[in-house]
């Protein structure tokens, strides 16, 4: 049973999911997994976890850009109809008209031409206006769009630098009674003496201005403070580093007034999970 334990913990299972292992690892992952339901449901748990980080981190589209591109069109073809045919058909007529003056005729049709160049040449400036300003917002919607990448990119590399760090534990704090859906992800290295908590795995509901979660570590069976954080949307995607300690039995979370407490308010823990 410790043989299985270990190897949930060895983070061999999330470079699965992620697809960062070698062939042999592969096949090595799946025949543990057939062989023993605790890593099938460990592997289970950690995919549901990655769609669930996907789904929350994922882009849409700004919703007037439909609009945008559907006038844009529409605009496009009104201009098409504004424009003359290049090929008119000639008008069969018996009638037999009398010439005008030439000079009179002159005058008439070059006003004429002139007032429907003028005609054209707004619609056509309308138009590239009304483009260049779609082309401009859509510019700034591309520009939003590649900012959230960079910062899902990074936090991506943030974490598989961590999981693949062999020296760190991942230690899943599960909800207690009062909170069964709670959930939330540490990430301990004895040897560095460092936690980190994966705020894009974390399933807490979000706290008001009067109160902070707190994170506790059990050393030597008391309570030892790591620091509060909030959840807060602007740290969804964070691997948010807590307060150094060399060595502990567990973690768990509470939820404390502001700033944090000396000790933990038991009837407020939220997670709890050992090593």
């Amino acid at each position: 049973m410790e043989d299985i334990k270990a190897y949930i913990e060895s983070g061999i299972l999330e470079l699965y999911v992620l697809g960062d292992v070698s062939p042999g690892e592969k096949l090595q992952v799946e025949e543990m997994a057939s062989r023993h339901p605790a890593i099938k449901a460990e592997l289970d748990e950690i995919e549901h976890s990655m769609e669930l980080f996907a789904e929350a981190n994922a882009v849409e589209p700004p919703a007037q850009l439909r609009d945008r591109v559907l006038n844009s069109l529409l605009t496009n073809f009104g201009d098409d109809n504004n424009f003359p045919s290049k090929h008119p058909q000639p008008v069969k007529d018996n009638v037999i008209a009398l010439p005008a003056p030439k000079a009179n005729s002159f005058y008439k049709y070059a006003f004429a031409a002139c007032l429907a160049l003028l005609i054209a040449s707004v619609v056509v400036l309308f138009s590239v206006y009304n483009k260049l300003q779609d082309a401009n917002t859509q510019l700034v919607a591309l520009n939003s769009t590649n900012q959230k990448f960079s910062s899902t990119v990074n936090f991506m590399d943030r974490q598989l630098s961590i999981y693949r760090d062999t020296s760190f534990k991942v230690i899943k704090l599960k909800g207690t009674a009062n909170h069964a859906n709670a959930l939330m992800l540490v990430a301990f290295s004895p040897a560095k003496k460092k936690v980190v908590i994966d705020m894009a795995d974390l399933k807490m509901p979000a706290n008001d201005k009067e109160h902070q979660y707190q994170l506790w570590a059990l050393v030597s069976g008391k309570p030892v403070s790591l620091g509060v954080f909030d959840k807060d949307a602007a740290d969804s995607s964070l691997m948010k580093e807590m307060k150094s300690v060399p060595v502990a039995q567990a973690f768990a979370v509470t939820l404390e007034p502001r700033g944090g407490s000396i000790n933990p308010t038991m009837n407020q823990m939220m997670v709890i999970g050992t090593l």
